[in-house]
C-alpha cells in the first residue's frame, strides 16, 4: 500500500499504526512512542559516496548495547578498502539519532575521531576527522551531498512476526556530491557529472536475528538524466510492502519484488537481479567485496557489501525503457545477530 498522507508511525501502544511504503518521509517516528526493550531498538544513519575510481562509506548507528561509529575508504582501482570502527558501550539511545531524516545533525566525538552529518536546507554535510585511521596515515573527509527538495525517495514501513517490532527506512538516492578527502596524505576530489551518495536511514525495533539483501546505485544516463536504483528484501515482512524503486531525474517507478542471484562460495562472480513484474534486469561485475565479521558479546554479523558495475534494463511506470551501462553501485547480502 502507498502511504500518502503524514501520520504518525506508531499508536499509543507502541505498535505500526500503518504498514506499506511511500515517496515521501511523510511518517513521523518518535523514540518515545517505542515500547520495547531498549536493547532492541536499533538506529543508523549511513552514507556512501562513489566518485568513480574510489568513495567512502561512513556509519553511525546506535543498536542498543553497543553504538558503532565507522568508516571505510574504498580503492576500485586497486580493489581494495580499509575499514576501521569506534565502537560505544551501551549507547542505550544516547547517541542522539536525530527522529527525522529530513532535519537534525548527527555528531560523535571521542578524543580519536569526530565525525558530523549536518543537515542544512537542501545540503547534507559529511565531516569526518580521524587522524588514527589506516595505521596513522588519516582520513578527513569534507564531502557536501544535494538533495533536492522535489525528488522522491524510497520510504518503507514493514513488521516484523512481534507486534511491537517494525522497521521504518527511507533511501535517498542519487545527491550530486562535491567536496574532498584526504586518504594518507593524498587529497581525492569529489565531483563532477557521475559522483553521487546515498543515504540509509533506519529506525526500528529488530528481533535478535535477521538477514537481509540491499543493492544499490546512482548514476547518469547517455542522455543527461539522473538514474537510481534501489532493491532489497529481508527487512521485515514485505508482504506489507517492498523497497524496490527506480528514479529517474528524481520520480519513481515502483518494482513489485526482485531477486538477487549470486554465488555464496565466490562473492566476486558476477550477480544477477531479476524482477517477478518483468521490469527490471540487470547484472553486477564485481570489484571488490567488502568482507566484515564482527563478533562481540551478544552482537554478531558477517557481512558482503560488494561494489561493482551495472548493466541492465528498467520499465518505468508509463511503459518506457530505459537502460543503463557500467554504473557504479554494490549489492550486499548481511547476517546479524544483534
Amino acid at each position: 500500500m502507498e502511504i500518502v498522507e503524514p501520520r504518525d508511525l506508531l499508536d499509543e501502544r507502541g505498535w505500526l499504526a500503518v504498514r506499506g511504503w511511500a515517496r515521501r518521509p511523510v511518517l513521523r517516528y518518535e523514540r518515545s512512542r517505542v515500547r520495547a526493550s531498549w536493547w532492541r531498538i536499533k538506529e543508523w544513519d549511513y552514507y556512501c559516496v562513489l566518485c568513480g575510481g574510489y568513495g567512502f562509506a561512513l556509519t553511525c548507528a546506535d543498536l542498543g548495547y553497543l553504538g558503532l561509529v565507522s568508516a571505510v575508504w574504498l580503492d576500485f582501482e586497486e580493489r581494495c578498502f580499509h575499514q576501521e570502527n569506534r565502537l560505544v558501550l551501551l549507547p542505550r539511545g544516547s547517541m542522539g539519532l536525530p527522529e527525522s531524516s529530513e532535519e537534525g545533525d548527527v555528531v560523535y566525538e571521542d578524543g580519536r575521531v569526530r565525525m558530523r552529518f549536518l543537515k542544512r536546507g537542501a545540503e547534507r554535510r559529511l565531516l569526518v576527522d580521524w587522524p588514527g585511521f589506516r595505521g596513522g596515515g588519516g582520513l578527513s573527509v569534507d564531502v557536501k551531498l544535494y538533495e533536492d527538495p522535489g525528488a522522491d525517495s524510497m520510504v518503507i514501513v514493514v513488521p516484523f512476526r512481534k507486534p511491537k517490532q517494525f522497521y521504518y527506512n527511507r533511501k535517498v538516492n542519487c545527491m550530486p556530491a562535491e567536496g574532498v578527502a584526504v586518504i594518507g596524505g593524498e587529497e581525492k576530489r569529489f565531483g563532477g557529472r557521475d559522483c553521487f551518495g546515498v543515504l540509509d536511514w533506519g529506525r526500528g525495533v529488530w528481533p535478535y536475528g535477521c538477514e537481509w539483501y540491499w543493492g544499490s546505485l546512482s548514476t547518469r544516463l547517455e542522455d543527461g538524466r539522473t538514474f537510481g536504483l534501489n532493491m532489497g528484501y529481508g527487512f521485515g515482512d514485505t508482504s506489507a510492502a517492498t523497497e524496490n524503486m527506480v528514479f529517474v531525474d528524481g520520480r519513481s517507478h515502483k518494482l513489485d519484488r526482485v531477486m538477487f542471484h549470486f554465488d555464496r562460495r565466490d562473492y566476486l562472480k558476477p550477480w544477477r537481479f531479476t524482477s517477478n513484474d518483468g521490469r527490471l534486469e540487470a547484472t553486477m561485475q564485481p570489484i571488490l567485496d567488502r568482507c566484515s565479521k564482527t563478533s562481540l558479546l551478544v552482537v554478531k554479523s558477517a557481512q558482503h557489501q560488494v561494489f561493482g558495475r551495472f548493466t541492465g534494463r528498467a520499465v518505468l511506470d508509463d511503459g518506457s525503457e530505459v537502460n543503463f551501462k557500467d554504473a557504479l553501485g554494490f549489492a550486499e547480502y548481511v547476517v546479524n545477530r544483534w
